[in-house]
């Protein structure tokens, strides 16, 4: 168990981690993300994918979204409800409107229906091989994940730079685990799952 404070100080470190992979990496990062796609979960037709639209210095997943429908699969992507609730997803492919929200996110438009994702993509600052994650503070992939996994079983995997790996995320009992990460050097399975 770990306090909120040693959240919020290897949260600094983090975000300056990730600035430098962008500025490593940058696009070459994206094309990598879509290379690798998804097989490694062998999803079955049909399955709802939640992605994200990437911000700041998040690596950009359009690239594997692209991708992934192209080979038919159902995107979403999540729309904040406000503070301390748990993200809906809502119906989403390429080239759709978006609104733009807090933070400068894009979000489907309120006439896309709401879905419940069967593989949740999930930005992070930092992850550790247990599948701890730890991202900007809000708790809302925490409470998503939380009740989603009430419902069906849900996969979720985290989308990340190499770089952002670390020994151990300080996590709290609520903090939800990731089952995956994506890099660009590939899939990670996380042992915690």
């Amino acid at each position: 168990m770990h306090t909120g404070e040693e959240k919020r100080e290897e949260r600094t470190r983090a975000l300056a981690r990730r600035a430098a992979a962008f500025a490593t990496h940058g696009d070459r990062a994206r094309a990598r993300l879509a290379d690798h796609g998804l097989a490694f979960l062998a999803p079955s037709p049909g399955t709802i994918i939640s992605g994200f639209a990437a911000i700041r210095d998040e690596i950009d997943p359009s690239a594997l979204l692209e991708r992934l429908a192209g080979e038919g699969y159902i995107l979403s992507l999540p729309v904040m409800q406000g503070k301390n609730k748990p993200l809906l997803f809502r119906a989403w492919a390429p080239g759709d409107a978006m609104g733009k929200v807090q933070w400068g996110i894009a979000e489907p438009l309120p006439d896309k229906p709401e879905l419940q994702p069967d593989i949740v993509l999930v930005p992070l600052l930092a992850f550790d091989a247990a599948g701890y994650r730890l991202g900007y503070g809000g708790g809302f992939y925490d409470r998503s994940l939380e009740q989603l996994r009430a419902v069906k079983p849900v996969v979720a995997v985290g989308i990340a730079y190499d770089e952002l790996k670390v020994d151990a995320v300080p996590h709290l009992h609520y903090d939800q685990p990731l089952d995956w990460v994506l890099t660009p050097s590939g899939p990670l399975r996380c042992s915690g799952t």
